[in-house]
C-alpha cells in the first residue's frame, strides 16, 4: 500500500471515530430534576419571573438529555384556574431547551377543593389537566421525546409515562401529596373547604382505582426493565410518602401518626409493591419526589437492620429554594445514578 493510501485510510478512520460515539459516551448522559416552584406566597415571582428565568437558563446551559418536573407548579394557597394550571405552566416548560416531562402534584388538583384555591372539584381539575397537559404522547420542551403513556392521550392515566435512554428506565406516576387523595373518616369536612361527604366518597373511589393502576404500571415497568436487563430504573412521583425515619430504631414514625402529623396510609400499597419489586431487581432503583422541599439523598427502605442496598430516595429542592438537581446517568457505573445539587446564582 502506498503512502497516499495509508494517509487516506487514516483519515477515513479518524472520520469514522468522530462520527460514531464511543460506548462510554453512549452509555452516559445528564438529566435535570426540579419541582415545587414557583410559589407566589414565597415571593418566587411569576413563572416567567427572575428566579425562574435564572433557573431555566441554568438548566439550558447544562446540555441535559431531558428534565423532569416532579409536581406543584403553584403553591397550595392560590387559585386552580385554567390559566394557572394550563397555559402559564406550558409556557414555563417550553422555555426549557431539553425535553421536559411533567409529574402532577397535589397543588394542581388534590388540594383545589380548598376555599383559598377557589373551591374547585379536584376530580374535574384532574380531568382538565389530562385533557390539556397530556393531550399527546410527547414531552414538553423546545425539543421533545416520545413517551409510552399508561392511558390514551387526554384519557385516564395519560399522565403516567415511561421511556428508556441508554437502556436505563424512567417512570412517572401520579402519586400526589395529601395522602394520595385518600380521605379518611373525619377528614372530609372543615372550615377551609366546601366539599361534601359525597365529594369525599368520589375522591376515595378515584384514589383506589388510580392506586391500583399506578402499581400495575410500576410492576409492568419493572418487568420490562428486567427483560431488557436495564442497569437502573428511576421512578418520579410528587408525594413525600413519609418513609420511616432512621433516627429512632424502636419507633416507626410512618405508622405512628402522632403530634398532628397528616395521615399517609394512602401510600402503603405503593411502598409495599416498590419494596417487593426493588428486592427482585438486579439494578439500581431511585425514587424521586418533591412535596416537602428539602434536598435529600438517602436509603430509607426498610430499616437500619434491613436496608435495601439498591434503593435510593432523592428529594428535590422546592420553594423558596429555587434550584435544581443534576443527575449523571452512566450505565457503566455500579451506582448508575449520581447526584449534583445545582445552586442557581442569585436565587
Amino acid at each position: 500500500m502506498n503512502k497516499n493510501k495509508l494517509v487516506s485510510c487514516a483519515a477515513l478512520g479518524l472520520m469514522a471515530s468522530l462520527a460514531i460515539p464511543s460506548l462510554a459516551t453512549a452509555a452516559s448522559f445528564s438529566i435535570g430534576l426540579w419541582g415545587d416552584m414557583p410559589y407566589a406566597k414565597n415571593n418566587d415571582g411569576l413563572k416567567g419571573g427572575e428566579k425562574m428565568t435564572r433557573l431555566v437558563d441554568s438548566m439550558n446551559a447544562a446540555k441535559l438529555a431531558f428534565t423532569i418536573f416532579d409536581g406543584d407548579t403553584k403553591d397550595g394557597s392560590s387559585l386552580c384556574t385554567d390559566e394557572e394550571l394550563g397555559a402559564s405552566t406550558t409556557t414555563l416548560f417550553n422555555a426549557v431547551k431539553a425535553p421536559t416531562v411533567y409529574v402532577l402534584g397535589d397543588n394542581e388538583w388534590t388540594d383545589c377543593h380548598r376555599t383559598n384555591n377557589g373551591s374547585y372539584n379536584p376530580l374535574e381539575r384532574l380531568d382538565y389537566l389530562r385533557q390539556t397537559m397530556f393531550s399527546d404522547n410527547f414531552s414538553f420542551g423546545q425539543s421533545k421525546i416520545k413517551l409510552d403513556r399508561q392511558g390514551p392521550a387526554k384519557g385516564l392515566y395519560s399522565e403516567n409515562s415511561r421511556w428508556f435512554k441508554a437502556n436505563v428506565a424512567f417512570l412517572t406516576l401520579n402519586i400526589p401529596g395529601s395522602n394520595n387523595n385518600k380521605i379518611n373518616d373525619g377528614e372530609c369536612l372543615g372550615s377551609k373547604t366546601l366539599r361534601t361527604e359525597a365529594d369525599c366518597a368520589a375522591a376515595n373511589a378515584e384514589y383506589a382505582a388510580r392506586d391500583a393502576a399506578n402499581i400495575s404500571f410500576l410492576r409492568e415497568t419493572f418487568a420490562l426493565a428486567k427483560e431488557r436487563k436495564s442497569p437502573g430504573l428511576m421512578i418520579v412521583i410528587q408525594a413525600d410518602v413519609m418513609f420511616d425515619l432512621p433516627e429512632t430504631e424502636s419507633v416507626n414514625e410512618r405508622t405512628s401518626v402522632v403530634d398532628g402529623l397528616p395521615s399517609h396510609e394512602g401510600y402503603d400499597a405503593f411502598i409495599a409493591a416498590l419494596t417487593e419489586e426493588t428486592n427482585a431487581f438486579a439494578g439500581q432503583v431511585v425514587l424521586v419526589h418533591g412535596d416537602t422541599h428539602f434536598y435529600k439523598v438517602d436509603k430509607p427502605l426498610n430499616t437500619q437492620a434491613d436496608m435495601i442496598k439498591n434503593f435510593t430516595r432523592l428529594e428535590t429542592f422546592g420553594s423558596p429554594n429555587v434550584h435544581w438537581v443534576k443527575v449523571n446517568v452512566n450505565s457503566k457505573n455500579a451506582n448508575v445514578f449520581t447526584f449534583e445539587p445545582m445552586i442557581v446564582p442569585g436565587n
